[in-house]
């Protein structure tokens, strides 16, 4: 485990200055990494995929915890060092790390072998949502997660239809798997300290809705375009005038003076399903 000097020292050692644009915040405690790996319910055949492994804090206590670990890593002079780092501190499972020098937000699923089974990972705020939503596109082979993100986009992530923060992330991760807020994280454990608080989300998979997901996603974010409007009057554009996604909602069994934010991601694939059956007689935009 990587204490706060060890942290500090190997980080003095690269030359390494955390930086915001890549949202480096180091966790330096080994109870909070320890307690990660647990609440990530792993097994011995897992293969977890970590993004942002920095400088190994996390890694080192999931290597003995599963089968394998992919480390994406984005910044090079941080890729370059953590096979040493493990081989250092724990060189019996060294074998099990694979680094891979490349952006989460990008990243393939034919450079991530075997397929990863589980997402454990500490996220940089400024791109937690968009990695988590490109990875359970891009994996169909992970089946569960636990990201340590910012705590108001834990919120955002694990929200419920009428909640004041429900939106586009809401619905958005709940077309693919289950979400929770399982525990918060003080910002003492990281270094340098942020300005706000983390917390873990837990993400189980589950089927997804029928339709196809562009078309369910271009719906959401329509929906959410203009928050304080009815669908009616929200999903104008989206539809082609106002009165055709008035009547596209009453098909679909939604009143159309309800708002988007009162909608679960099934009723929203429903809706976008009537209107693929309901093909626009106007000059307006194809839904």
């Amino acid at each position: 485990m990587l204490g706060p000097a060890e942290v500090r020292r190997l980080a003095a050692e690269l030359d390494v200055r955390p930086t915001k644009k890549l949202g480096q915040n180091f966790v330096h405690d080994p109870n909070t990494v320890r307690r990660i790996v647990v609440a990530a319910g792993l097994t011995p055949d897992d293969v977890v995929l970590e993004v942002g492994p920095g400088l190994g804090s996390l890694t080192l206590a999931l290597l003995p915890a599963c089968r394998r670990v992919l480390a994406v890593e984005i910044d090079p002079v941080l890729a370059r060092r953590l096979p040493e780092t493990a081989a250092e501190r724990a060189p019996a499972l060294a074998e099990r790390l694979q680094v891979i020098q490349d952006d989460a937000v990008r990243v393939s699923a034919d450079r991530l072998r075997p397929p990863p089974t589980a997402l454990v990972a500490n996220l940089p705020y400024n791109v937690s949502v968009p990695v988590v939503l490109h990875l359970l596109a891009e994996l169909p082979s992970l089946r569960r997660a636990l990201v340590m993100v910012q705590a108001e986009v834990a919120d955002r992530m694990a929200a419920a239809p009428g909640s004041r923060v429900y939106g586009v992330p809401s619905v958005k991760i709940a077309w693919y798997a289950e979400a929770r807020r399982v525990a918060t994280v003080p910002r003492t454990v990281f270094w340098p300290v942020p300005n706000v608080d983390s917390a873990l989300v837990l993400l189980t998979r589950r089927d997804t809705p029928p339709g196809r997901r562009e078309d369910v996603f271009r719906l959401v974010d329509a929906a959410f375009a203009q928050r304080r409007k009815t669908l009616r009057a929200a999903l104008a554009g989206w539809a082609g005038s106002a009165a055709r996604a008035g009547a596209l909602l009453e098909r679909a069994g939604v009143d159309p003076s309800t708002r988007g934010e009162q909608l679960t991601v099934a009723d929203f694939a429903r809706l976008a399903g009537v209107a693929l059956d309901q093909p626009s007689t106007t000059d307006g935009p194809a839904v």
